[in-house]
């Protein structure tokens, strides 16, 4: 039986999405950093980076 007023949901499908591109790009970033050569610590500076540049760069363009 379904209930008569559903929540919505706690994300919506944009932000969703531009969250998920955000983790794909700070991702590639610690990777490709880290195969570099570079330490750890480096790789996970340059995914926050990227992660926050990612962030506003999607919420900039996905309409």
């Amino acid at each position: 039986m379904s209930q008569p007023n559903p929540q919505p949901p706690l994300l919506s499908q944009r932000a969703a999405v531009i969250l998920l591109l955000g983790v794909l790009s700070a991702v590639a970033a610690v990777v490709l950093t880290v195969l570099g050569g570079a330490a750890t610590t480096t790789g996970l500076l340059a995914g926050g980076t990227a992660f926050a540049a990612a962030v506003m760069f999607f919420n900039a363009i996905i309409d």
